[in-house]
């Protein structure tokens, strides 16, 4: 501020708004009131950021605090999935912002908590990779301070698929469903992210369980069927969480929601070779059909299955079931249960064994108007109950959604937080 020589000064002055300063080689200077404001105005505009994580500011003009913080991540390269981490050196704090060019897209910014001492700030979620943030603290004594960070690109990114479609209405058996693209061997992490909300605040849990293909699936199942007009939320917030070796992190956040319509079951007995309808309770319909046959490759499953889609007219081919070249034929109002290929649909060439006899290749097949009445009352989420003898067990809880085929006790335990 001063950078020309300075002249003579006079001797010190005792006089009121007067206060001596020493100055350059011992030589005493004469500060007026007016020139001490301005000193203290300039250290209270003070303040900026550094790449080391050091932040830098002020309290408001006239004050003498300086509030210095530092952050846990630093730099260019800063890690990602990690909490951040924001420490006041002196005062309290009154509150952190932490925040990115990427929230409109990957979520809101970075909320946190200030520690009882009133030093500290901790995020409530992890920094996601390939984001540069922005840092500003303000303390109770009315001082603040910004800082800067960018997290490093995720070398491998995982993503997932949701089940049910968002805005959809559901059958009574239908649970939350997550299977991901790559292995998740954070699994506790990754479920910590997940929040199902309920309309009537529904007891369930998360499970973790092996998809069909092979891939990791969690599944939220309540305990018993969901209540008619539940309406289900979920919020995953995934972003910048880490799968773990060879799953990569999550770069976004996903939501789904979707509503309970009418408890509808479809009971199927292999005994009678009948199939009932229940709709709250009451028997809407029976119809003569005809299972899988018994004591080979062609049993049906047995259990609980849930109808996982309405497939209408498909082809069907016995050789991708493992049956050889038993049929391959064009199918009617087919409804699928399982992944592993059972299907309730129309079969009118098994006409003659309708109520009488369970021949089928492990399919519950009716005649064409029957498949049709039925395929028209049920909807994606409706649990097949099958009963009686000749079955070939229960479909493992990957193959369809076979966890109902569980305990409460024993899905419980599928949680990674238990």
């Amino acid at each position: 501020m001063f950078s020309s020589p300075l002249p003579s000064a006079p001797r010190p002055s005792t006089q009121a708004g007067v206060a001596p300063v020493r100055g350059r080689r011992g030589r005493h200077l004469t500060v007026g009131a007016g020139a001490l404001g301005l000193t203290v105005l300039l250290t209270a505009c003070s303040g900026g950021s550094d790449d080391d994580g050091k932040g830098g500011g002020s309290t408001a003009a006239g004050a003498p605090a300086r509030a210095e913080i530092s952050v846990n991540l630093k730099g260019e390269r800063a890690a990602a999935g990690k909490p951040v981490t924001v420490r006041l050196a002196e005062g309290e704090l009154r509150g952190v912002t932490v925040t990115s060019k990427k929230d409109a897209k990957a979520g809101a910014p970075l909320t946190g908590k200030v520690s009882a001492d009133g030093r500290t700030w901790t995020s409530e979620r992890v920094a996601a990779p390939g984001t540069a943030y922005q840092v500003r603290a303000t303390t109770k004594e009315g001082g603040s301070a910004t800082a800067a960070f960018t997290t490093v690109a995720a070398d491998k990114v995982n993503k997932l698929t949701l089940a049910p479609g968002k805005g959809t209405t559901v059958g009574i058996a239908q649970p939350l469903s997550i299977t991901f693209d790559h292995p998740v061997k954070n699994k506790a992490a990754v479920e910590r992210a997940l929040k199902v909300t309920t309309s009537n605040d529904t007891t369930g849990s998360w499970g973790w369980i092996e998809h069909y293909d092979g891939k990791d699936r969690i599944d939220w199942r309540p305990e018993e069927y969901w209540k008619p007009g539940t309406k289900v939320q979920l919020r995953a917030n995934l972003n910048g969480v880490d799968s773990g070796t060879a799953g990569g992190f999550f770069v976004r956040d996903y939501d789904t929601s979707f509503t309970i319509g009418a408890a509808q079951i479809v009971k199927v007995d292999l005994n009678t070779k009948q199939l009932r309808l229940e709709r709250d309770g009451k028997t809407v319909r029976t119809l003569p059909m005809s299972a899988g046959t018994p004591g080979g490759k062609k049993r049906s499953w047995g259990g609980t299955t849930v109808l996982m889609s309405k497939e209408g007219t498909i082809r069907m081919n016995s050789e991708t079931v493992g049956l050889g070249d038993a049929y391959d034929k064009m199918v009617d109002y087919s409804m699928r249960l399982t992944w592993s290929g059972m299907y309730a649909h129309a079969a009118p060439w098994n006409a003659a064994y309708f109520g009488n006899a369970n021949r089928s290749s492990g399919c519950i097949g009716m005649s064409d108007a029957n498949a049709g009445w039925l395929y028209g009352q049920v909807r994606a989420g409706d649990p097949f109950e099958v009963t009686g003898e000749g079955h070939k067990g229960v479909p493992a809880p990957g193959n369809g959604y076979g966890e109902w085929n569980l305990s409460w006790a024993d899905w419980q335990q599928r949680s990674a937080l238990r």
